[in-house]
């Protein structure tokens, strides 16, 4: 679990999805990372337990796994929380909160 944790970007994916689901689109929009870096990214997270996957039609959603003990609750709290003040994740959070705004880029159920 500790390995997913020593990635930028991996660490802004989990700073992105503590605001709610997202499509691997929107990721890749707010980070402006190409889209087989930021799957590979998410591939390493789920391997690590640290989100999942709900797949809706085409669309793959990824949100943050819930914490399964203290320990865990306390781990993901550190890993998003802990870097609020980071320019780059600042950066990402004001481009998802627009993003969020004007509907995203994956469709609605």
């Amino acid at each position: 679990m500790f390995r997913a944790f020593c990635d930028r970007t991996r660490l802004r994916i989990l700073s992105l999805l503590r605001g709610g689901e997202s499509c691997v689109n929107d990721i890749v929009a707010v980070l402006q990372a190409p889209q087989p870096r930021v799957s590979r990214h998410l591939g390493h997270l789920r391997k690590a337990g640290l989100v999942v996957a709900r797949k809706s039609g085409l669309w793959i959603h990824y949100s943050l796994t819930p914490a399964k003990s203290e320990f865990h609750r306390k781990l993901l709290d550190c890993a998003t929380c802990c870097f609020d003040e980071v320019p780059e994740l600042k950066a990402d959070a004001a481009r998802a909160a627009k993003l969020r705004k004007s509907g995203g880029c994956c469709p609605k159920e």
